[in-house]
């Protein structure tokens, strides 16, 4: 897989006919599933637009992952104490969630200093989740930026493991949980379990990147499903073409990802969690602008459950 800063997506005219499907015309109607959208996807919306288009759309949810360009949530307006009363209302009045509070903490650091900065960090989420009364923060393991190996070797999945430890700690007592993504190093099935077995922690588990899983570590999604099931509390969706390093982000169902088998996976084992769309679009802004993507996901998956072609698409 590509970076993020690196990854390419199809081009205008390939996507220009999903502008005026009539799949984005008409107010959405009940979901048939729990889905959500991280704000990753809409980062020139405003907080009220991302409630009402969450509302008027069918999401249960909203992931909170940097609002309008501004990454550090605890530091936005919206949050601070006079005001974050006011943002809970909001969130209540318009029927919704918040799914995550989203970090950008590494724990695979080994350097003290930076360990204790992103820790630090982390330990701000969770006190922001738990003040919006969310279930989640995300964290990341990470990866150096010159580690070519293909995986993470044993020191480096004992120290995240441990850091989910340290944050599981502080995080149970204020009804959070802290979900590690399957990102960069930490993709495949065997290396997960083997840092959610370090962690053992109740306060930690998984936050699914069902894209990440089945593109980078070429798993099916059963079988990923099978071995990570018990820890999975959160799940991202997202499409895209092309093989190995070279894939391409797509509309939902327009592309070679089986999220409808994804969907379903998770469905065989009563997943309880939100079923996210992660719409890269802060670094990518290339890709279809979020008032046509994320309205399509609501119709693609909220409706046929990942199958495009079901629904006209």
């Amino acid at each position: 897989m590509t970076s993020r800063r690196e990854f390419l997506t199809l081009s205008s005219a390939a996507l220009a006919t999903a502008a005026f499907s009539p799949l984005l015309t008409a107010k959405s109607p009940a979901s048939r599933i729990p889905i959500a959208f991280s704000t990753l996807g809409c980062p020139a919306w405003d907080w009220k637009k991302i409630l009402e288009f969450a509302q008027q759309h069918g999401f249960s949810a909203v992931e909170l992952r940097g609002l309008q360009g501004n990454m550090d949530l605890p530091s936005n307006p919206i949050f601070a104490p006079d005001r974050i009363a006011q943002t809970k209302s909001e969130i209540k009045a318009a029927k919704l969630k918040i799914a995550s509070v989203s970090s950008s903490a590494n724990l695979y650091w080994e350097d003290p200093e930076k360990r204790a900065k992103d820790l630090a960090d982390a330990r701000r989420f969770i006190d922001l989740a738990a003040t919006l009364g969310a279930p989640n923060v995300r964290v990341f393991g990470g990866k150096a930026p010159d580690d070519k190996a293909p995986a993470p070797d044993e020191a480096t999945k004992k120290r995240v493991g441990a850091g989910l430890r340290e944050l599981g700690e502080y995080a149970g007592p204020r009804n959070v949980t802290v979900i590690l993504e399957s990102h960069d190093h930490f993709t495949s099935s065997a290396t997960l379990k083997d840092v959610m077995h370090a962690a053992n922690s109740p306060h930690a588990a998984l936050l699914w990147d069902a894209h990440h899983t089945f593109a980078t570590a070429n798993e099916d999604p059963e079988y990923t499903v099978k071995q990570l099931g018990q820890w999975i509390r959160h799940t991202h969706l997202k499409d895209s073409v092309g093989t190995g390093e070279d894939r391409k982000y797509v509309l939902t169902g327009r592309g070679t990802v089986p999220i409808e088998r994804q969907i379903k996976a998770l469905q065989g084992i009563g997943y309880k969690g939100f079923y996210c769309f992660e719409w890269e679009k802060v670094w990518h802004p290339d890709l279809q602008d979020p008032e046509i993507a994320i309205a399509d996901y609501a119709k693609v998956v909220g409706q046929c459950l990942g199958n495009a072609k079901a629904c006209g698409a």
